[in-house]
């Protein structure tokens, strides 16, 4: 029976990571280094320690990382500023039928706490959030389970009665460790044949996920 339900927020929520790497290649361009295009599969759902980590050791330990950061979050910041944080299409919907039906919501994500309340104090989600945790809140974040263990520790619900939303193999698989049903909403990432073993299942969108917690209710 499913009592929770827990969702990612960059690539799941709001559609920040298809924005981040135009960041990405803004800074490459600014900065005349190498392009992280290579790498973007591998960088999703990290915490900045993980990313840091990958960047240098795919492309090299004189690769600017800081300055390619800070330009990157520079890019972004500036086009949320400027038309609003994007949010992805079905979120609104499954959120009011969460509240509606007693679910309990929570939030894990790799993102620093004081980005990640600035994001929904935009889009105006934050009040429907039994419990937010983000990356800066424990030792150990994504791609360690730990961060989902947490997030149903706070909610008071076994990790087998919660439902893990996701966008990537980077998320999706700590919320498999943990014992959680993942349900992947693709963004820029296809599921692989490795990764569908792991999921509940998989839908294109967030509207996708309302039929799957109908269905199960009906299993009861």
């Amino acid at each position: 029976m499913i009592k929770a339900v827990i969702l990612d927020m960059d690539g799941t929520m709001f559609d920040t990571e298809t924005l981040m790497f135009e960041a990405w290649e803004h800074a490459s361009q600014e900065l005349q280094c190498k392009s992280a295009k290579g790498i973007i599969a591998k960088s999703m759902g990290l915490t900045p320690v993980h990313m840091k980590k990958l960047f240098l050791d795919s492309l090299g330990m004189d690769f600017p990382y800081e300055a390619f950061i800070r330009f990157g979050k520079d890019y972004s910041a500036d086009y949320i500023q400027k038309h609003g944080i994007p949010v992805k299409p079905g979120l609104y919907e499954l959120l009011n039928y969460l509240k509606k039906n007693g679910y309990k919501i929570a939030v894990a994500t790799s993102t620093a706490k004081n980005s990640a309340m600035k994001h929904f104090e935009r889009a105006k989600v934050t009040e429907y959030f039994d419990q937010i945790i983000c990356g800066d809140m424990l030792e150990k974040s994504k791609p360690d389970p730990d961060i989902y263990l947490k997030a149903a520790d706070a909610l008071k619900i076994a990790p087998q009665e919660c439902m893990a939303l996701e966008d990537s193999p980077n998320g999706l698989t700590p919320a498999y460790r943990a014992g959680m049903k993942t349900v992947m909403i693709p963004d820029l990432i296809a599921p692989h044949a490795e990764l569908e073993k792991m999921l509940f299942a998989c839908v294109p969108s967030l509207n996708g996920v309302i039929p799957l917690l109908e269905g199960q209710k009906a299993e009861q």
